[in-house]
């Protein structure tokens, strides 16, 4: 299985550089770490008493690393999940927030381990998540996937102004759906034409 330093690289490798999009939620980022997480841990890197863009700007990818380690992966307990789900739940938690967790907790009562759907892993959701991946190893990941892929396209059909980021300019899938299914088995990958028709209510 992946460590969590190779994680992390695929990680760095999707979200990319320093990036400022009024239709990101989550404003200025810089390796995908956001200026509200940085306030929200007093990263003041240039120590000028605020925490603001510049800070972002100067966010170093070793810093990046560090944070993801600690606030993303070890922090949430995503470390203590069965390995197979690490990655993909890791990527989502850096992607959505406790939506990543949530959507495990709603497959697992899925599969016939109901749990509280709080987005917290606890001792219950865990337990869960161990006891189902020995179960259906391949097809709970899959279909964690899956369920990733549907949120991005259930939050792009809600918010049109995130709609960019589930499809491209030419139609085809945009950095959401191409994410999400990094971590999906080929066969249950969208078609180009299944995607487009996905999508074709947006206009």
């Amino acid at each position: 299985m992946a460590s969590v330093d190779d994680i992390v690289a695929g990680i760095l490798r999707r979200e990319g550089g320093y990036v400022n999009d009024p239709d990101d939620p989550g404003g200025a980022t810089n390796f995908g770490v956001t200026l509200g997480t940085m306030r929200r841990l007093g990263l003041d890197l240039d120590k000028n008493g605020t925490v603001d863009v510049r800070d972002v700007k100067a966010l170093t990818r070793d810093q990046a690393v560090e944070i993801y380690k600690k606030e993303y992966f070890h922090k949430p307990k995503i470390d203590e999940l069965p390995e197979a789900l690490q990655a993909t739940v890791f990527d989502m938690f850096v992607n959505a927030g406790r939506a990543a967790i949530t959507i495990l907790q709603k497959l697992l009562g899925e599969f016939g381990f109901p749990v509280s759907i709080d987005g917290v892993l606890g001792p219950q959701t865990l337990g869960a998540a161990g006891a189902a991946i020995k179960v259906a190893p391949e097809h709970l990941v899959d279909a964690y996937g899956i369920e990733r892929r549907n949120y991005y396209y259930q939050l792009a059909d809600r918010r049109p102004s995130s709609r960019k980021y589930a499809r491209r300019r030419d139609g085809g899938k945009g950095g959401w759906i191409v994410r999400a299914e990094e971590f999906i088995s080929a066969r249950f990958r969208l078609s180009d034409a299944e995607h487009a028709r996905r999508v074709a209510a947006w206009g």
